[in-house]
Order: structure tokens, then sequence, then C-alpha cells
């Protein structure tokens, strides 16, 4: 157990013959009480910063650490908001090819029917042409018959009888 102030304060020596001069060793004592007690509040207030100190580093401790684990899921959910974009967009693009292969097919598609709408447009074309140039020229063969001639006699002659018949 360490020595106290009062410890000090209250021990007594023993007498010799030729001892020590009691009102020398009375005040030395005194002095290494004031300066024992001097240090045992310096050594207490010493304590109380370090206390202090150490609660306060405890403190940055505590902040450091949820500061790093912050880090930590900041980064995590970067990472799965970067992954999760990468993800997105990837199923844009195949549903943007998708679209695009869709469109194509029925461009295509329509493509092909118009393709087909014109060869019979053609065909029709081509067969109403025959069928007029057929009719032109049974028309024209009428016109160059003798027959002609007789009836054209006959319809001056009956410019003047308006339906005659």
């Amino acid at each position: 157990m360490p020595l106290t102030p009062l410890d000090i304060h209250n021990k007594e020596f023993g007498r010799r013959l030729r001892g020590y001069d009691e009102d020398e060793v009375n005040e030395f004592l005194d002095q290494v009480i004031k300066d024992y007690e001097s240090i045992i509040r310096e050594n207490k207030e010493l304590q109380n910063q370090v206390l202090s100190l150490q609660e306060k580093l405890n403190h940055f401790a505590n902040i450091e650490e949820t500061l790093s684990k912050t880090i930590i899921v900041a980064q995590e959910a970067a990472d799965e908001v970067r992954n999760n974009a990468k993800k997105e967009g990837q199923l844009i693009l195949k549903e943007a090819e998708k679209n695009a292969d869709r469109i194509i097919n029925e461009a295509l598609a329509k493509s092909r029917k118009v393709s087909l709408e014109v060869e019979e447009l053609k065909k029709q074309a081509s067969i109403y042409r025959a069928r007029f140039r057929t009719l032109v020229e049974a028309q024209l063969e009428l016109l160059s018959q003798d027959g002609w001639e007789s009836l054209e006699a006959a319809a001056s002659a009956s410019e003047y009888e308006p339906f005659s018949r």
C-alpha cells in the first residue's frame, strides 16, 4: 500500500543519543509532505486527463469505425447501383434489338406485300391494255367494213325523218 501524506505526518522516529536535529527532520518532513501532496494532486489531474483523453479517443475510434462502415456500405451501394444500371442497360439494349428485329420483319413483310400488289397491278394493267387493244381493233375493223357506207347513206336520207320507225 502506498504511503500517504498523513502517514508521513504521523511518523515518529525513535530517539537516540547523538540523533538528528528534531526541528530539521520535522521541517524536511513538512516539505516532503507538501511535495508529496502536490505530486498526488498532479497525478490525479493527469489520471483525469488520461481518462478524458481516453474517452475522446474511444469516441473518435467509434466515429472512425462508423465512417469506415458507412464508406463500405456506400461503396457496396454504389457497386449495386452500377451493376443494376449495367443490367438495365443490357435489358434496354436487348429490348431495342427485339423491337428493331420486329420492325425490320414487319417492313420486309410489307415490302413483299407491296411488291406482290405491284406485280398484280402490272398483270391487271397488261390484261386491261390487251382487252382495250382488242376492243379498239375490233371497233376499227367494224369501221373499215363496207356496211358503214350504206348506213351512212341511209342515215343521211333519214336525217329529215326523225324517229321514222
